[in-house]
């Protein structure tokens, strides 16, 4: 029997803070204009994305639990 989790409901509109946001375009916005990025910026990029999509995918699957409730 799989296991129920409470979400609460404000993980419906969680969303990375604005400076977090505004780190990630700056480092995308570096890179379209055709600097590299250093590996640390790389890496930092990198992680700032999966930590979006992760919210991204967070998010929607506690719509969907809420939706159904």
């Amino acid at each position: 029997m799989p296991e129920v989790v409470e979400i609460p409901i404000e993980l419906t509109r969680f969303q990375l803070p604005q400076a977090v946001q505004d780190r990630l375009q700056s480092l995308l916005d570096h890179q379209d204009r055709g600097y590299p990025l250093s590996h640390t910026e790389q890496q930092e990029a990198e992680g700032l994305v999966e930590l979006a999509e992760f919210l991204s995918l967070l998010q929607l699957r506690s719509t969907r639990v809420v939706k159904q409730a």
